[in-house]
């Protein structure tokens, strides 16, 4: 029996309409939530890399690179375990500021947790933290004994431990066969 455990798909495509909803079709077909997703440019000009997080085993997720790199606009994906890779999340909570003032131990809580504090009004304050989700996750039980009013986490940002971009490399390579072949 195949291991389910958390598995990170870095998706590098151009950036064309329709690219999230090809990808999702892949997971839904196979039953497979998505627990986060982000999407951003590259170092590369005109490449888009999407970061999928998602629990399932190794004989399935390598089956959805597979169909995944079937679509037209994919250039490559690349599946990864986490301990092959460096990833982070960032979260924004939103607490009133009276609430925060009243607190002694404030500045502890924020040190502790290596949050910063990115804006204060007399109405709230918004707090940062960039972690892993179990420590974003802490941060926000204890603020929600503040009256916390938004709470927002992005989806996974990763790069891998390796010295090298494999997109980079799989570019390269394949612009030197196209080069033989013509």
């Amino acid at each position: 029996m195949n291991e389910i455990k958390p598995y990170t798909l870095a998706v590098f495509s151009e950036n064309t309409v329709g690219i999230l909803n090809l990808i999702s079709i892949v997971y839904t077909r196979r039953s497979i939530n998505i627990e986060s997703v982000s999407a951003s440019t590259t170092a590369i000009p005109g490449i888009f890399k999407t970061t999928i997080l998602s629990y399932s085993d190794r004989e399935t997720m390598e089956k959805v690179v597979a169909q995944i790199e079937k679509a037209i606009y994919v250039v490559k994906a690349f599946l990864f375990t986490d301990d092959q890779i460096v990833h982070q999340e960032v979260a924004l909570y939103k607490v009133p500021t009276e609430k925060l003032m009243d607190e002694e131990d404030l500045e502890k809580i924020i040190r502790h947790h290596n949050a910063r504090i990115l804006e204060i009004t007399s109405d709230y304050t918004v707090i940062e933290k960039t972690g892993h989700t179990d420590e974003t996750e802490a941060l926000f039980n204890e603020l929600k004994k503040y009256g916390l009013r938004q709470f927002v986490r992005s989806g996974r940002v990763c790069v891998t431990k390796d010295p090298i971009e494999h997109v980079s490399v799989y570019l390269s390579q394949r612009d030197k066969e196209e080069k033989l072949n013509n």
